[in-house]
């Protein structure tokens, strides 16, 4: 049986990697990012509502709402817990094991190998592309809305700019370089669809992508991160950010030697699950408004 929501929410963490890396993207997106743990508590904040009798009511409203299949939000949970199943490798439980408070980088290395190039810039267009099938999902609206998500892009904010936050430095920047728009842009151009659908990501989320195949599947992956690289690009550019200054603040949190710097994106991968800790504060958060709007 799966998890309800309310379980969810009560059940995330309140410090592990994954907070502790997000933590250090504050500087990206200042004050966006509340680590918001525990449902009654997220009714609480979302709403700023004390009456207990009608958080009561938002709390069973926000539950039936979840629990309508008809409705997108599960299918939305589920695409965010996917892509960070596919980003971690078998090693992330012996990993996470491993990190206690600060963890000295250098004992890790045994258990993990950069992504090539290619591998990595699938990862960050599925990742992409995930985010978008998930917003279509919650606002229930066609899951090729690509002019949709890009226009809201501009709008978002909270958990949801700090997930974004958190694919363009530790799936863009940290991997990839300053380039990395580029860079995946030139991979998909060159990439066939056998290429993806070797890919590990691509197998487990395939059933949801739009395209009628493989080829025309890459074609929607291309579309989607090409509508947004505009809004990638201006983010970075307007917040400064360079592998070397999101690498300095991540080194307030974990210790990082520099000349293992090539490991970080993929230690991340391996020991960070952000696409589904935030994701599930945003459904919280949308199935909130909704379910007061509803009442």
């Amino acid at each position: 049986m799966s998890k309800t929501i309310f379980e969810l929410v009560d059940q995330l963490p309140k410090d592990n990697m994954t907070v502790k890396a997000l933590r250090a993207l504050d500087f990206v997106v200042p004050g966006q990012w509340d680590n918001l743990v525990g449902f009654e508590n997220t009714i609480r904040t979302v709403t700023g509502e004390t009456d207990e009798e009608l958080i009561q009511q938002i709390g069973e409203r926000a539950i039936y709402l979840y629990n309508d299949k008809s409705q997108g939000y599960q299918r939305a949970l589920w695409l965010y817990q996917k892509i960070d199943s596919a980003g971690s490798a078998l090693g992330a439980a012996a990993l996470a094991n491993k990190v206690s408070q600060n963890v000295p980088f250098l004992g890790l290395l045994g258990n993990i190998t950069p992504k090539p190039e290619k591998a990595q810039t699938i990862d960050l267009s599925l990742k992409l592309v995930t985010e978008l099938l998930a917003f279509c999902q919650i606002n229930g609206i066609p899951g090729d809305s690509i002019g949709d998500f890009a226009g809201a892009l501009g709008d978002y904010g909270g958990e949801s700019l700090m997930r974004m936050a958190a694919l363009v430095c530790f799936d863009g920047l940290i991997p990839l370089g300053p380039d990395f728009i580029m860079a995946t842009q030139s991979w998909l151009e060159k990439l066939s669809p056998k290429d993806l659908e070797e890919n590990p990501g691509f197998k487990q989320m395939s059933g949801m992508i739009p395209g009628e195949s493989p080829a025309g599947q890459l074609g929607f992956i291309g579309e989607s991160f090409s509508s947004v690289s505009g809004w990638m690009s201006n983010f970075v550019e307007d917040r400064g950010l360079t592998p070397q200054n999101v690498l300095g603040h991540l080194q307030n949190f974990v210790e990082i030697s520099a000349d293992k710097v090539d490991y970080v994106g993929a230690f991340l991968d391996m020991t960070t699950n952000y696409y589904e800790h935030t994701g599930i504060q945003t459904l919280a958060r949308r199935l909130i408004e909704r379910a007061v709007a509803e009442i």
